[in-house]
C-alpha cells in the first residue's frame, strides 16, 4: 500500500466533500463519473487507495486547500487526529494547550452536541462508509462483466472489495464506539433513499462481526509478505479481538472468549516483538515486525496536518530543540497529564529512565503539575513520535511526517492476552499472561529488573501497564471504560472542569451525536443525557 498510495491517491479524486450521513444513498460527487473513469482498469486499485487515504490525509490537494469535510480547518479534520484527540484529551493521560473553538471541553468532559470536533469526526467515520459503498457499488460481477474486465482484474478486485469491507468495518467500529447506535448504510440501499433509520448498538456489533468474519478467507494470510499498511487476516483478527473486548460495553455481554480465540489467531502468526521499542515511533517504523495494521505517513507523499504530523509536532515545544526530533519547529500543544507520571513511581523521566516507554520524556523548563491546562509549560512533553530513523536519519520533510502510524501491534495483543486471562477466557491461562507481560517490560527496562510475579499479575496491573506500554497511541478512553474508570469512577487533573478533577456523569462513555445530524434525520434519537 505504500506504492499505491504514492502513485495514486491524488490522481483519483472521485469525493470533493463530505456529506452528512443522512445522503450516504448518494453517489460522491466528481466531474468523474463511473462511465469513463474504469476505462482504466488501474482505476479500481486506485479507488481503493482512495479509501486508505481517508484515514491518512483530509484532502484531494496536498496537505491543505481542496478539503474533503467541509465547516472545520482542514487540518483539524483529519481522521486520525480527530480519533486520537477523542481517545487521548479527556483521559489521564493526555492535555492540549489551544484555544481552538470548543477543543478545551475534550480536556474537561464537558463537551456538547455543537461540538465542531464531535462533529467533524461523525462525518469522517460516515465519509469512509461512503467511499467504501461506492466502490463496492462499482465493483460488483456484474458490473465487471459490463466493462470487460480482464480476469486477471476480476480476481484482484476480489481482494480489494474485502479490503474496503474491512475499511468500512474499521469505521463502524470507531462511530460505535465514540458515538453508539448509529446508522448503518450498506452498499446495497438504493440511491436517493429516506435518511437511513438508527440501527441498535447490537445490531452495528453483530453487523461489524458478520463483515470481518466474510471477509477473512479473501485476504492473505496474517503477515504473509504484505505491507502493514494493507488489510490482510492479521487485521481482521485484531480488529474483531478489539471489537469482541469491548463487547460488554457496546452491548452489555462480554464476549471474552471470542476475544480471546481472536487473540490467538493473532499471536501464532509470524508477528514478532521489535526489540527497539523507539522504532515503531520513528521515520523507519514500516520495517518492524510488530506492527499489524498500520495507516501510511509520507512526508513528501501523503501530506497533512493531522496524523503523526500532528502527533510529532504538537509534542514539540519549549526547550525542545526541534532539530532532535527531525522537525523544523514545534507546535507548543500536547503535553502529559500530571497522574500519568505515578505510573513510574521514582522514575527520573528523561534520558536516565529505567524503562525506555518513558525516556524520551521531557522535563527541561516543564512542570510537573497543570494548573492551567492552556500554559504548554504545564506538564511534561511526551515526543514519542520522531521524525528519523531508529538509526537517527532525519524524515524526508521537516514539516510533515514519515512515521506510520501504528493502529494495531502485536504489543497490544500480548496485553489482550494477559487481561482475557485473568477474565478467565478459555485458551489462556495465567502462566502465558506472565510471559507475555514480562516479554514487554524486559524490552522495557532491557533487563529482567522489571519482571513481576504472578501475584502481582492483576486486571488493576494491566490497565496500568497498558497506560504504560500504550501511551500516546489511542487507547486509553477504551480501557478506561472496559474498566468502568472513565466517568463516575477516577478523578485526575481537569477531569469535569475541575484543576483537581471529579467524577463525571455516566453517559459520557458515549459522545453526542451532532445537533446538525438529528434535525436532518428524524429517525436519529440523541444519546442519553445530552
Amino acid at each position: 500500500m505504500h506504492s499505491i498510495l504514492r502513485r495514486a491517491l491524488l490522481p483519483l479524486a472521485l469525493v470533493g466533500t463530505a456529506v452528512g450521513c443522512t445522503d450516504l444513498t448518494l453517489e460522491p460527487k466528481s466531474a468523474i463519473s463511473s462511465a469513463n473513469i474504469f476505462n482504466d482498469e488501474a482505476s479500481y486499485r486506485s479507488y481503493l487507495a482512495r479509501i486508505y487515504g481517508g484515514l491518512a490525509v483530509t484532502g484531494q490537494q496536498g496537505a491543505a486547500g481542496n478539503a474533503d469535510i467541509a465547516g472545520i480547518d482542514e487540518g483539524f479534520s483529519h481522521y486520525l487526529r480527530l480519533l486520537w484527540q477523542m481517545n487521548e484529551l479527556p483521559t489521564d493521560e493526555a492535555a492540549i494547550a489551544w484555544g481552538d473553538g470548543p477543543l478545551q471541553e475534550l480536556n474537561t468532559q464537558i463537551w456538547t452536541s455543537t461540538n465542531s470536533f464531535l462533529v467533524a469526526m461523525y462525518y469522517r467515520v460516515f465519509f469512509q462508509v461512503g467511499l467504501a459503498n461506492d466502490f463496492l457499488r462499482e465493483t460488483t460481477d456484474e458490473k465487471l462483466a459490463s466493462r470487460n474486465a480482464s480476469q486477471a482484474t476480476r480476481d484482484a478486485v476480489k481482494r480489494y472489495r474485502a479490503e474496503a469491507r474491512f475499511l468500512r468495518a474499521l469505521s463502524y467500529w470507531h462511530g460505535l464506539d465514540l458515538f453508539g447506535a448509529i446508522p448503518l448504510v450498506r452498499e446495497s440501499d438504493p440511491i436517493g433513499a429516506t435518511p437511513p433509520r438508527q440501527a441498535t448498538a447490537q445490531e452495528v456489533f453483530d453487523y461489524i462481526v458478520a463483515e470481518l468474519q466474510a471477509i477473512r478467507g479473501d485476504l492473505p494470510a496474517a503477515n504473509a509478505g504484505v505491507n502493514a499498511n494493507q488489510a490482510d487476516q492479521g487485521a481482521v483478527a485484531m480488529l474483531l479481538a478489539k471489537v469482541y473486548l469491548q463487547a460488554g460495553v457496546y452491548t452489555g455481554t462480554p464476549r471474552w472468549n471470542d476475544a480471546a480465540t481472536e487473540v490467538n489467531r493473532v499471536l501464532g502468526a509470524s508477528y514478532t516483538i521489535d526489540g527497539n521499542y523507539r522504532r515503531m515511533f520513528s521515520a523507519d517504523n514500516h520495517t518492524s515486525n510488530e506492527l499489524i495494521f498500520s495507516v501510511e505517513q509520507d512526508g513528501t507523499r501523503t501530506q497533512s496536518f493531522g496524523g503523526t504530523t500532528f502527533l510529532m509536532n504538537a509534542s514539540v515545544g519549549g526547550a525542545i530543540d526541534p532539530a532532535s526530533q527531525g522537525i523544523g519547529g514545534g507546535w507548543w500543544g500536547l503535553r502529559l497529564k500530571p497522574e500519568m507520571l505515578a505510573f513510574w513511581p521514582g522514575d527520573n523521566w528523561g534520558t536516565t529512565s529505567t524503562d525506555v516507554r518513558s525516556r524520551h520524556f521531557f522535563s527541561q523548563g516543564q512542570t510537573r503539575t497543570m494548573n492551567s491546562l492552556t500554559e504548554f509549560s504545564n506538564g511534561i512533553l511526551n515526543p514519542k513520535y520522531i521524525n528519523r530513523t531508529s538509526t537517527g536519519q532525519p524524515g524526508s520533510n521537516s514539516g510533515h511526517a514519515d512515521i506510520d502510524y501504528p493502529m494495531f501491534r502485536l504489543g497490544d495483543a500480548y496485553l489482550m492476552y494477559a487481561e482475557l486471562a485473568l477474565r478467565g477466557a478459555t485458551g489462556t491461562n495465567r502462566g502465558q499472561a506472565l510471559t507475555y507481560v514480562n516479554a514487554l517490560r524486559q524490552r522495557a527496562y532491557g533487563n529482567t529488573n522489571g519482571n513481576i510475579t504472578d501475584a502481582q499479575l492483576t486486571l488493576d496491573f494491566i490497565l496500568d501497564e497498558r497506560a504504560r506500554e500504550l501511551n500516546w497511541e489511542g487507547h486509553r478512553r477504551m480501557d478506561l471504560i472496559r474498566f468502568g474508570r472513565f466517568t463516575t469512577q477516577g478523578v485526575w487533573a481537569w477531569k469535569g472542569n475541575v484543576l483537581a478533577g471529579r467524577t463525571t456523569e455516566a453517559f459520557r462513555n458515549l459522545y453526542p451525536k451532532p445537533a446538525s445530524e438529528l434535525s436532518a434525520n428524524p429517525n436519529l434519537t440523541q444519546n442519553t443525557g445530552y
